[in-house]
Parts: structure tokens; C-alpha cells; sequence
């Protein structure tokens, strides 16, 4: 089965380092995908790396992740062409489509010349789970925080829109990242939103992608609203176990 409603689940996190192998799923990629309600059969995830430039080396142990976490996972590439001969019944058909991190700009870019935009706002409406990290949670924004032009947070302000404000990630790892946050909102070049911290997660529930939960890998870790010419208010997260 799928989500109940349309759900988004945008993060800071996702795969974490292995004890064994390379990497795992960690806590927020596996809410994401008990999110998805699956029963009675492998959950199935498409990981999609389009801000990173579709590498192929990141494939392999995220494919052994998933083995691992009982998931069947699968990839949705668009470099150099598209690798599913009918890209909409592959999206569909996923439980969860996680996004990686990297260039939201290119990201942004690609998927609309490929029409994934679209086919993402359609799975989203259909109860396919829509998440991912960093790049992968700012896409569903009106827009966010980037440094997709250079080292120094700048924004990017035409984001997918599904949810109707903003974000930005790495909140507490990145100095950058707020001053040009709360200067963008404060200009009114972004809607008010919401900063998450490392391991953080914000869960947007129904077709309104109201703001329904705030998640975390770490007990002491928060994500803060952004309002024009107010101090940013701390939203403490739920530790996920």
C-alpha cells in the first residue's frame, strides 16, 4: 500500500556510516519508509542522486544498504538519458522516492528538462512517499538555502512548491546557512520555513503539506521556524529509536 495522504518527509540525513558494511539506512530513511504503510512484501525505495550527477560509485553500497534493510531498492538516473524506458510507471510504482544531496540548482534544472517534476508531483498525490536530505529536502520547497553557486549560502527561490514554504538545511553545521536564511524571509524573497539541524527531519502531511512532526537521530537536536524580523523559534524534535 501507500501513504494514506500525500507525504513529504524532508531532512538533513539519510544513509549513515556502516559498522560492517559501507553505509546504511539510517533512522530518517527508515521513517520515511515505514511512512509508506508497506505490509507483506519488501518496501520498495528509488534513490535518486540527480544533485550529485547520477554517480554511479555511490550505487553499489546503497544497494547493499537496502539488502541489508530488507528494501528493494532501485535507481532513478538522468545522465546521461533516463534509465527506465517508461519513467512514470517506475516512479509510481515506488513506495518511497528518496533524494541525495548536492546541487538543488542542477537538480531543479534536470528534472524539469525530463519532466520528473511533474511525474514526482503526481506519485506525491498517488501516496508515494517523497523524501531525501539536504538537496533532497529543500526540493520540495518554494526554495531554501544553497550552496549550489560557491562555499557562502545563498538561495534558490523556485523550488517544486509542493510545500508552500521554505527550508534549510544543515542549520547548525554550515554558519552561513541562517544569516542568509533569515535575510531572505526578512526580504520577503522567501516565505517564512523552517531550519533544520544535522539528523533532523520535518514531516509535511496531505495535499496542504501542513507541518505535522519534527524528527530527529540525536535526543538534543531541533529544527527552528523562520519569520520575517523575529528571532528564530526552537522546534523541538522527537527522537526517532
Amino acid at each position: 500500500m501507500t501513504a494514506a495522504t500525500p507525504t513529504i518527509l524532508a531532512t538533513c540525513g539519510g544513509l549513515v556510516p556502516g559498522d560492517w558494511r559501507e553505509t546504511d539506512y539510517g533512522p530518517l530513511l527508515l521513517y520515511a519508509i515505514e511512512l509508506a504503510g508497506v505490509s507483506g512484501r519488501a518496501p520498495r525505495v528509488a534513490h535518486v542522486n540527480t544533485a550529485g550527477g547520477d554517480p554511479r560509485a555511490v550505487e553499489g553500497p546503497e544497494l547493499e544498504a537496502a539488502r541489508a534493510a530488507g528494501v528493494e531498492a532501485s535507481h532513478v538516473r538522468l545522465f546521461p538519458h533516463p534509465n527506465h524506458p517508461d519513467l512514470r510507471e517506475h516512479v509510481l510504482s515506488r513506495d518511497v522516492i528518496w533524494v541525495s544531496g548536492g546541487s538543488v540548482v542542477n537538480l531543479l534544472a534536470l528534472w524539469r528538462a525530463h519532466g520528473l517534476d511533474e511525474l514526482l508531483r503526481e506519485a506525491w498525490r498517488a501516496g508515494v512517499v517523497l523524501a531525501g536530505g539536504s538537496a533532497g529536502g529543500l526540493c520540495w520547497h518554494r526554495g531554501g538555502t544553497t550552496t549550489s553557486f560557491g562555499p557562502e549560502a545563498s538561495v534558490v527561490v523556485d523550488g517544486l512548491g509542493l510545500v508552500d514554504g521554505s527550508f534549510s538545511p544543515h542549520d547548525d553545521s554550515q554558519p552561513s546557512r541562517r544569516p542568509a536564511f533569515q535575510r531572505a524571509v526578512d526580504e520577503g524573497a522567501l516565505p517564512p520555513g523552517v531550519a533544520v539541524e544535522e539528523g533532523v527531519g520535518a514531516l509535511y502531511l496531505g495535499e496542504r503539506a501542513v507541518l505535522a512532526e519534527v524528527v530527529a537521530e540525536r535526543a538534543d537536536a531541533a529544527a527552528w521556524t523562520i519569520t520575517p524580523h523575529r528571532p528564530a523559534a526552537r522546534l523541538p524534535a522527537r527522537a526517532l529509536s
